[in-house]
């Protein structure tokens, strides 16, 4: 399977079962126990970034970009705390229902702002650019080409989290205890944090803060890098 059927099999999931299962575990309904901890997981994670972030003290003067934005789970947080953000799935689906629970939570206006958009078409330069869980799902030469191309639409700063690749979470993915199985989810893939560091280091951006989310079923590897 190729790389093109990477990202064909994405969208179509993110818009079909896989938007329903998702939309479950990013939300505050009853969920199964797997669902339950990556929901928290995945909460972390946003958590981590939305710390760095406020610590700065400047996100009423940014602009950000979120990049495979999902249901608004970050997005929103920052629309709140007075960031102007963009917003981008390449789920039409995703994106309605990140509207949705915008409006809900702040009211009618235009931030966040929410395009259906996948992350080789997003165009625009933003003052930091956001890709969080959205890695996993495409090979490495797919993910060095995603990498580069959110470090042009960067003017300052990029935060990227991925699945690490490690002996140990390899074998569990490998039993079928880390991941869950083809019938529920797109492909998942590890990448070596080695190999990332370098292609954000390629892309003229250096390491500043980093973090690891680890529950029994989610692990994100979070890392800021700055321009040079």
């Amino acid at each position: 399977m190729n790389v093109v059927d990477d990202k064909s099999i994405v969208k179509d999931y993110f818009n079909s079962t896989g938007f329903d299962r998702w939309k479950r575990i990013y939300g505050n309904g009853e969920v199964n126990t797997v669902q339950l901890d990556i929901r928290k997981g995945h909460q972390k994670t946003v958590d981590t970034v939305l710390s760095w972030l406020k610590a700065d003290e400047n996100l009423s003067e940014i602009s950000i970009c979120d990049a495979g934005c999902g249901v608004g789970s970050l997005s929103i947080p920052l629309a709140q705390a007075g960031a102007k953000v963009y917003a981008s799935d390449i789920s039409e689906k995703m994106v309605q229902e990140g509207k949705e629970r915008a409006e809900q939570t702040l009211g009618n206006g235009d931030n966040p702002t929410f395009t259906v958009q996948d992350l080789e078409s997003l165009s625009g330069s933003y003052h930091t650019v956001v890709c969080l869980d959205v890695l996993i799902h495409y090979p490495q030469e797919k993910a060095a080409e995603m990498i580069s191309h959110l470090c042009s639409r960067a003017e300052s700063r990029i935060i990227v989290s991925f699945a690490p690749k490690t002996f140990a979470l390899t074998i569990l993915k490998k039993i079928g205890s880390f991941f869950p199985g083809p019938s529920k989810t797109t492909r998942a893939y590890q990448h070596r944090e080695a190999d990332i560091v370098d292609f954000l280091q390629k892309n003229g951006f250096s390491i500043q803060r980093q973090a690891m989310t680890r529950t029994r079923f989610y692990f994100s590897r979070i890392l800021e890098a700055t321009r040079k």
